[in-house]
């Protein structure tokens, strides 16, 4: 077979004379590809759909989930120069040859003429759509890698169809890295367009353009992705899309059509993604003949199919498309649901067209599909709840559409829902109802409210549906977001009454809740204007009342809307005053009052209270009050508490207990706030009190509280004025009472009464003009207040005191002082006038004023100045008091005799005036220079001495400190810093150090100090301007407490945290010790410098390199020197602490470091060993650093780093330079581990990586020539082995070859593949067929076999010699297998027949093996038909038994696959044909002995003989059965009906004829003929309607004819044999089409073989040109038997098998059934 290259070469050499013959075609490929620019840039053509359409007509392998991708760069990978490239990815097949021969080509496409097998693509254009984006598009395919141009070969002068072979780019790995990384292969196809400069705008806005639901019509592409690959992502400017469609749940309807759920997704840009679920009709239409267009004249059903969007279409930024031609086309329909169907488009694919006849009849039956589809929607949810169905008739065309077709296409389909029982109504059962929409009505919203609301509360309304005969619509259905819906289907409202009806039929008003009652109520108060006022509701008992027994009654609305003394007044309480309800009727028992009024329930009025505003329409305000719409329609009243109040108010006339009860009523009105405290006062004016001596009295000057609860009589004794007109209260309003259920407690009444009746008491009532005793005795401090409240009371009210009252108030020894006499009048006793001097107070009293007693009173005697000035009360001045207080103090102080206490008590003093922020200077300045504070050193001025506390302990111990004497002034000294250190004390440390060195001790007791000590001195120097004394004291001193002891500061190092680490490697370092002094040392490292402590690294340093080079010197850096040193490094890394360039130096060059070698070493002849080194370390001698001591041999690794950094080898990569002279592989291979194969392999990428010549070397290759590589074949040199990676794993395992033993090396030897291909080993998948078909011969395990074979096949690999085209048969019973000539098998085997003479490969190949089997090897594909001929003949011949199986195998494969050019010859090769008799046995007979059975009546009389044809049983259809009736007749059989000889009797007497009768009055016969119309029509026969009507016609032209007897007819058949079998019969019914008559046998009942007979009968005479479909019209016809042919049972029975007949049968009946 030919190679894709030859291919190619050969269609340039013989059809565009390239290299070749002259074609004398050429000119016609000229006016072609003229043509073909023409249409290409004259049409608007959409390349990208129809690359997609392209793509969906490709064939995909089973399993395999069809792609298509799009993926557009701006690398020109095809080195044309191009801006951008599109790329166009696809899994499918692939390109076979005859596709590129089409492609190669002008209208030659494979698809032409293939729509019915699936095919959408027909339009002309397909591939060569591309030339408007691209000037030259590459196609790399199953081999192929070529490329067309649009300009004229050089050549041949043609463009766009000549191929030319790809050589260079793009290459496939320009592709691949383009496609992805990571992706294991390249799908089958590759399209590269490079875009025209001026195209790359446009493809970029066509890409991000691509609808999201481009995949809904597709019957086979499931993913769709765009997207954009630049190197730098954020230049993308294309909107990614990954489009992926999924079928989930496929329901089979019926015949003509099917409904299932497509589910569409799409992430755009990697986001989250859409995703849209849709139901999906598709209904078959057979063509009808003035519809019929010669490009679609094969073509015999129109396909419709209707996509209903489950949630939110997929949106992307574009309209939303309506129609489909598998495709969206830019149509926008507006209509909730997607129509695809093969329709005629305009070249752009926006439109399709009108004008088209084709176009049309689709048209005209997307009516019938909708109505199906929501029918058999609506049926499907028949166990769904019916709140599930509204959401099916949201996909109802409601708005109308831009276009007018579609716009009469929703009338129609508006006109058929009109007449379906689509729509449910509302049921008490579980049993759903369906109506047409026109006996369907609907409820008021409200009123709908209302009915659930009810229902919820368990009232049931069984007979809705029942008032006047009108049924009612499903509540689920009758909601405002389906008004719409309802509007367009045409549903009503219901008539006014009916509501009444509904009201008092259902008991409504007395079963349902208060909230339900009131909406029933407001329902009728909103439409009472607009509907009720007029009607019957006005009698219905609607008002609810209490009763006087207390039960709930109702009065009609005409009750209570009449006017006179009949009218029937029912109250409620205002809605704010809703609780106040059930109070008023308790109430109103307690007073045995009769109102004469009538109330609504409590719970009733509970509920108005809480019920919402209404609008109730233009009669009512915009939101009208509850009490609004109850007083203007019910004519129902308010009555609040306080008219209630007024009515009680009137009869408690001389009532002693009513009077107090009322009080209590009206105490717990305003309590309860029931009653304002203006509604109480009013009516407290006019209420009858009783006073203490249990009369009433109305009239009264002043009302006194009850002596027993007031202050008067506590304060003044007796009552002085019962004389002056005041009533006092009786003690019944003292007692705690019950009253309509509320409890009130003691007290609470009569402080009721004090409040609203002004109850007096003392200090609110006026004084009688009388003195009283009291007055001159010592009062207690709460009557003390008594009394000033009430004279200040007075005093504001400008109401004078009577003056016996005044003076005996003025006199009275009542008013308690601070003097020893206790208690004195208020005109001999003084207040302290200022609050600045109120602290003063101790002090005055020893000076004896006389002071109101404030310990005693406390500050509230403050508050009554006024009060006491008025009673003779004096005041003192601040200034007096301090006059005399600083002039005692003073006079004190300078005779040296204030005592401690004075001493706090003018501390105090002084506190005092700072805090009142009163000036002190001059006081104070006194006080600073007199020698009168307490101190060890005896009395000492202020200034100058210290107040001691904690913070001076450590000062203490290096200097003699002048502290206040603490024990002769005891602890509370110390609440007087702020006084002391204004008056010159020092009280802090802090700022004060030059204290501590004026009076520092002898430098003899500075040496071993605490550490205390230390840091204070230190601070000291610190904080010190001059601390020349203490420095001098610290430098001889051995003050500093060191690692090694207390030293002076010279000689000490100041440890530093990061570079004292060098202070510890070598002993002998004097290092402060600042655990001793803590963490604070460090904060006082210039302090330490100031005294000659070391405290810098460089000078740290340089001790320490001296030091370091002695000892390296000296050999004497050991063990441990070694790590302190590394270990020092590692912790200055990073750090501003570096070595000197001279101490790195000694460092580098000085040999210190002790090697296993022998001897020291400098670091950059070292190496440090490591774990990493082990494997090398086996072919190699190293200088590793040796120190074995235990205890330092393993910390030393821990420096690694820091040796690195010194010039020590420590990484095995840096170790590659030794490779050359110390590589020495061992004898034996297997002692090399993979390890040591791995270091050695790193080595070898470091010396690749450093481009040194080394790996180049003559010697070194020799040496790596050796056989130490492990392969699945044994230990190999490189150059003999396979590397295997994951593209290998594709096609083979590593055991299959003589791979690298990956399981000895493990998945680390991946990484050295780039090393591995260096050294000699192959890896590339396609240099490997050589060696693996040589390895191939020597294997025998049949799975590796089939491994190469596919590998080979992949890489094209072809036989050397042709003679060697040896084949691998398994045999699987003996296990192995053996090796065959290709001549002796077949590819496949279809039928299962040919086992015995062929190896047939595909009972033990798989497909893609086969192929190359095929192709390659030279295998036949099929049996041809001269071997099923053979196989016939063979088994005719032997006489063989065969199983029923293979008789049926054998003749579906000829029925299938026989074309008609072959008919004749397999005709006259075959002698025999397969005939059956009724025991179900096959028999081969002589073709002229078998008959096809086209009457059921001979089939059964005659299934005994061998004389009929044999048909399979099972999975045969009546196409299919009529196909091989069409084989058997051209073979030679013939039909039984024309082979027969028949003999008939008139009847069994003949003189008895058949009596006439008229059919109608045996059975309906417009039933039968509908139902016959409705088979033609809807079955696979697919006939026209006057065929229809022909064939109905002859049933029509028909006389039928009673007998009473039946009817014997005589049978006879020749034989070629000459024999002749012959049968009789009886038949109770005949159709005798010659004399065009029907003849019944008169029997009694409609017994199941009399309808058998007669369906027969008729199914046979209508179907005499279609015997096949006999069966399925007789059953068909028995069940419209038994049902009489009634027109309305046989509606039903035809909706059950979704049958109907079309508007022409309608018309057909209408014509023959006028009458009726």
């Amino acid at each position: 077979m030919v190679t894709p290259r030859q291919h190619i070469e050969d269609i340039r050499r013989t059809k565009f004379s390239i290299g070749g013959e002259p074609n004398l075609l050429t000119e016609d490929l000229h006016h072609a590809v003229k043509n073909l620019s023409s249409e290409l840039y004259t049409k608007d053509v959409h390349f990208l759909m129809e690359l997609i359409q392209n793509a969906e007509d490709n064939h995909y392998i089973e399993g395999e989930s069809p792609t298509l991708e799009f993926v557009i760069t701006f690398n020109d990978i095809t080195a044309t120069g191009a801006p951008a490239t599109l790329l166009i990815f696809n899994n499918g097949k692939g390109f076979s040859p005859k596709n590129i021969d089409s492609v190669c080509g002008v209208g030659r496409s494979t698809k032409k003429g293939n729509r019915s097998s699936g095919y959408i693509g027909e339009k002309g254009i397909g591939f060569k759509s591309v030339f408007l984006v691209t000037a030259q598009p590459y196609i790399f395919s199953n081999g192929y890698q070529i490329r067309f141009n649009e300009r004229p070969c050089p050549h041949c002068s043609i463009g766009y169809i000549v191929p030319e072979w790809v050589e260079e780019k793009p290459t496939l790995t320009d592709i691949k890295n383009i496609y992805g990384i990571g992706k294991d292969s390249l799908p089958t196809t590759t399209i590269v367009l490079p875009l025209k400069p001026e195209k790359v705008e446009s493809v970029k806005q066509q890409l991000s353009s691509i609808h999201p639901e481009v995949l809904l019509f597709l019957n086979k592409m499931r993913h769709l992705s765009v997207r954009e690959v630049n190197e730098d992502p954020k230049n993308n400017a294309v909107t990614a899309i990954s489009i992926s469609s999924e079928i989930n749940f496929v329901t089979r309807k019926n015949m003509n059509a099917e409904s299932y759920i497509l589910h569409l997704s799409a992430d755009e840009n990697s986001d989250a993604g859409m995703e849209c679920s849709y139901y999906m009709w598709k209904q078959k239409f057979p063509v009808r003949l003035e519809n019929m267009v010669e490009t679609k004249k094969d073509v015999k059903e129109w396909v419709v199919t209707l996509a209903f969007p489950n949630q939110e279409r997929l949106y992307r930024g574009k309209t939303l498309p309506g129609v489909y031609a598998f495709l969206p086309t830019e149509m926008v329909t507006n209509f909730p649901f997607i129509i695809q169907a093969d329709f005629f488009l305009a070249s752009s694919r926006e439109t399709i067209l009108w004008d088209n006849k084709w176009n049309q009849g689709i048209l005209e039956c997307v009516p019938s599909a909708f109505v199906d589809a929501l029918k058999t929607f609506v049926a499907g949810s028949v166990q769904a709840p019916v709140s599930n169905l509204p959401y099916l008739f949201k996909f109802l065309p409601i708005d109308s559409s831009p276009f007018e077709n579609f716009n009469q296409m929703r009338k129609k389909i508006k006109a058929k829902l009109h007449e379906e029982n689509i729509l449910p109504i509302e049921t008490h059962t579980k049993q759903k109802q369906f109506f047409k929409p026109c006996e369907v009505r609907r409820l008021l919203h409200e009123f709908w409210n209302i009915l659930t609301k009810a229902n919820d509360e368990g009232v049931y309304f069984p007979d809705l549906s029942s008032h006047d005969g009108i049924k009612i619509l499903s509540s689920s259905f009758d909601k405002k977001e389906y008004r719409d819906i309802l509007k367009f289907l045409g549903v009503k409202l219901v008539n006014i009454d009916w509501y009444a009806k509904c009201i008092q039929s259902s008991n409504l008003v007395h079963e349902v809740s208060e909230d339900a009652y009131l909406k029933i109520l407001v329902f009728v108060a909103r439409h009472w204007f607009s509907m009720f006022k007029g009607s019957n509701i006005i009698n219905i008992p609607l008002i609810k009342y209490v009763a006087s027994d207390g039960i709930p009654s109702f009065f009609s609305l005409r009750e209570c809307r009449q006017l006179g003394a009949g009218a029937k007044l029912v109250n409620i309480a205002p809605s704010l005053e809703t609780c106040t309800y059930s109070w008023l009727i308790n109430w109103n028992d307690v007073f045995l009052c009769e109102t004469n009024q009538f109330f609504m329930p409590e719970s009733t009025q509970h509920a108005i209270s809480q019920f919402p505003n209404k609008r109730f329409g233009s009669q009512f305000p915009k939101k009208c009050t509850s009490l609004a719409w109850l007083a203007k329609i019910f004519n129902i009243g308010t009555l609040n508490v306080y008219a209630f109040a007024k009515v009680l108010l009137g009869s408690i006339n001389n009532n002693s207990e009513f009077a107090i009860a009322y009080a209590h009523f009206l105490y717990v009105a305003l309590s309860t706030g029931y009653l304002s405290s203006l509604q109480v006062s009013s009516l407290c004016s006019f209420m009858p009190l009783v006073d203490n001596y249990g009369n009433i009295t109305k009239s009264r000057k002043g009302v006194l509280l009850p002596a027993n609860v007031s202050k008067w009589s506590d304060l003044i004794i007796s009552n002085p004025w019962r004389n002056e007109g005041y009533v006092e209260l009786g003690k019944a309003y003292l007692n705690a009472s019950s009253y309509a259920g509320q409890n009130t407690s003691s007290m609470k009444v009569i402080n009721f009464l004090e409040t609203y009746f002004k109850a007096s008491d003392i200090p609110y009532i006026y004084p009688p003009n009388a003195g009283f005793s009291a007055a001159d005795t010592p009062l207690t401090k709460d009557n003390a207040f008594l009394l000033l409240d009430w004279i200040r009371n007075l005093r504001c009210k400008g109401t004078g005191l009577p003056m016996r009252f005044l003076e005996c108030i003025r006199k009275g020894n009542w008013l308690k002082v601070t003097c020893s006499n206790g208690y004195m009048p208020p005109s001999e006793s003084f207040l302290i006038g200022s609050s600045l001097i109120k602290y003063l107070q101790s002090s005055l009293v020893l000076v004896g004023i006389a002071l109101i007693d404030e310990s005693f009173y406390g500050d509230r005697i403050h508050e009554y100045k006024l009060e006491l000035t008025m009673l003779g009360v004096k005041k003192l001045s601040y200034a007096e008091a301090f006059e005399f207080i600083e002039r005692e103090l003073m006079s004190r102080a300078a005779s040296f005799s204030l005592q401690g206490s004075y001493v706090l008590s003018m501390l105090n003093f002084i506190q005092y005036l700072r805090k009142s922020q009163i000036p002190l200077d001059k006081f104070v300045d006194r006080l600073r220079v007199e020698s009168w504070l307490r101190t060890p050193w005896g009395l000492r001025s202020p200034v100058g001495s210290v107040l001691n506390d904690s913070r001076w302990k450590v000062a203490s111990q290096i200097s003699n400190i002048p502290f206040i004497d603490n024990d002769y002034f005891g602890h509370e000294i110390y609440n007087y810093k702020e006084e002391l250190k204004l008056l010159g004390v020092i009280v802090d440390l802090l700022g004060n150090h030059q204290v501590v060195i004026e009076h520092l001790k002898l430098p003899s007791n500075l040496s071993s100090l605490t550490d205390e000590a230390v840091l204070l001195m230190l601070e000291c120097i610190k904080y010190s301007n001059a601390p020349t004394k203490l420095l001098n004291s610290l430098k001889g001193t051995n003050c500093l407490k060191t690692n090694i002891g207390f030293k002076t500061p010279d000689e000490c190092f100041l440890y530093d945290p990061v570079w004292g680490c060098i202070l510890k490697v070598f002993n002998g370092f004097s290092v402060i010790d600042h655990e001793f002094y803590g963490e604070k040392i460090f904060s006082y490292k210039d302090e330490l410098k100031q005294i000659g402590v070391l405290v810098d690294f460089k000078d740290a340093i340089k001790i320490f390199a001296s030091l370091f080079e002695q000892k390296a010197l000296e050999t004497s850096i050991n063990q441990q020197h070694v790590i302190s040193f590394l270990s020092c490094c590692k912790q200055l890394k990073g750090t501003d602490y570096s070595f000197p360039s001279d101490f790195s130096i000694v460092l580098s060059k000085m040999k210190w470091l002790h090697t296993e070698v022998g001897g020291f070493r400098c670091p950059r002849k070292c190496i440090l060993y490591g774990p990493e080194w082990k494997s090398i370390s086996s072919i190699t001698c190293l200088p590793f650093i040796d120190y074995n001591d235990r205890r330092f041999g393993m910390s030393i690794y821990k420096y690694k780093e820091e040796l690195k950094r010194i010039g020590v080898v420590t990484e095995l990569k840096d170790g590659a330079r030794f490779l050359p002279e110390c590589l020495s592989f061992p004898s034996n291979p297997s002692n090399i581990t993979p390890k040591s194969v791995f270091s050695l392999l790193e080595w070898i990428r470091l010396l690749m990586q450093d481009h040194k010549p080394t790996i180049e070397d003559d010697d070194l290759k020799k040496r790596l020539s050796q056989s130490w590589l492990k392969t699945h074949a044994g230990y190999r040199p490189p150059d003999k082995c396979l590397f295997f990676d994951s593209k290998w794993g594709s096609f083979l395992n590593p055991t299959d070859g003589p791979f690298i033993d990956e399981n000895f090396y493990g998945p680390k030897i991946a990484v050295y593949q780039k090393e591995l291909n260096a050294i000699g080993i192959t890896s590339e998948v396609e240099k490997g067929c050589s060696l693996l078909a040589t390895h191939l011969d020597s294997l025998s395990d049949h799975g590796t076999i089939v491994k190469i074979y596919k590998y080979l096949c992949e890489h094209n690999w072809k036989p050397e010699k042709r003679n060697a085209k040896k084949i691998w048969i398994l045999d699987e019973v003996k296990g192995g297998g053996k090796w065959v000539d290709s001549h002796e098998c077949i590819v496949h085997d279809p039928a299962k027949l040919f086992g015995s003479k062929f190896y047939v490969l595909e009972d033990i190949y798989d497909s893609d093996i086969l192929l190359f089997l095929y192709v390659t090897m030279e295998v036949k594909n099929k049996p041809s038909l001269e071997d099923y001929v053979d196989l016939w003949n063979d088994w005719g011949s032997s006489m063989q038994q065969l199983s029923y199986d293979e008789y049926c195998r054998f003749w579906m494969s000829i029925s299938k696959h026989l074309s008609t050019k072959q008919e004749k010859k397999f005709a006259e090769s075959l002698m025999k044909l397969p005939a059956t008799s009724g025991n179900n046995k096959i028999f081969l007979v002589d073709k002229e002995d078998v008959f096809i059975p086209d009457n059921l009546q001979m089939k059964k009389l005659f299934e005994r003989e061998k004389v009929f044809v044999w048909y399979p049983q099972h999975n045969m259809t009546p196409l299919s059965k009529c196909r091989l009736s069409e084989i058997y007749r051209k073979t030679g059989a013939k039909n039984i009906s024309e082979s027969l000889c028949k003999e008939e009797s008139s009847l069994v007497n003949d003189d008895v004829k058949p009596k006439h009768v008229d059919p109608n009055n045996i059975f309906n016969l417009k039933g039968l003929v509908k139902l016959i119309l409705g088979f033609l029509a809807c079955s696979n026969l697919k006939m026209e309607p006057n065929k229809r009507h022909e064939a109905v016609q002859s049933l029509l032209n028909l006389s039928f004819h009673e007998t009473m007897e039946p009817i014997n007819v005589s049978y006879s058949l020749s034989l070629s044999s000459g024999d002749i079998i012959t049968k009789k019969a009886n038949k109770s019914v005949c159709w005798e089409s010659q004399s065009s008559k029907f003849i019944i046998q008169n029997m009694d009942g409609d017994s199941l073989k009399y309808a058998t007979s007669f369906s027969e009968a008729i199914s046979e005479g209508v179907l005499c040109e279609n015997h096949d479909y006999v069966p399925a019209l007789s059953e068909l016809i028995t069940l419209g038997f038994f049902l009489k042919f009634k027109i309305e049972e046989i509606d039903f029975l035809m909706e059950s098998k979704y049958l109907q007949i079309d508007h022409e049968d309608e018309k057909f009946l209408s014509s023959v059934f006028a009458s009726d």
